[in-house]
């Protein structure tokens, strides 16, 4: 993938995430939405990292002729653990090698801030999820269980 850039996004970028999400990623969350993201990357600016390829010709993304999102993945890291969330490769280029650049990236920047194991939040019924995660090296544990409770403000 000598094409592949990966970078963190920008408050530009995040239009395009959020339509990338709907059409790459399963299922959605309560912080989905454009004030949820812009939250994420104004508090920390590196935490939603982009994976990009050359496009095809004619294809546009904000301006920039032939750059195309093929990949997201947000690596939160809180002080003490690890997070990752929105691993989401686009439905045409899976199997070419971006989730694992995107895992990789994730887990350099959590080795450079002290972070010492990365969990991932896996939607149960995302089979296709579960093998990508198991061959990034990653395992479940099923003694834990989210507890999830909405906010308001």
């Amino acid at each position: 993938m000598s094409d592949l850039r990966i970078r963190a996004a920008t408050p530009e970028d995040l239009d395009a995430v959020l339509a990338f999400w709907k059409a790459a990623a399963e299922g959605t969350s309560i912080s989905d939405d454009r004030s949820g993201v812009e939250r994420l990357v104004a508090r920390d600016p590196e935490a939603l990292i982009l994976a990009e390829q050359d496009g095809e010709e004619g294809a546009e993304r904000d301006g920039a002729q032939g750059v195309e999102l093929v990949g997201t993945v947000i690596a939160g890291f809180d002080g003490w653990r690890c997070h990752l969330y929105r691993l989401a490769v686009h439905p045409e280029r899976r199997r070419q090698g971006i989730g694992t650049a995107l895992l990789a990236a994730a887990e350099e920047r959590f080795a450079r801030l002290g972070g010492r194991r990365g969990d991932a939040m896996v939607l149960t019924r995302n089979e296709t999820a579960h093998h990508a995660w198991r061959a990034a090296g990653y395992a479940p544990e099923e003694k834990w269980r989210r507890w999830v409770k909405p906010l308001t403000g």
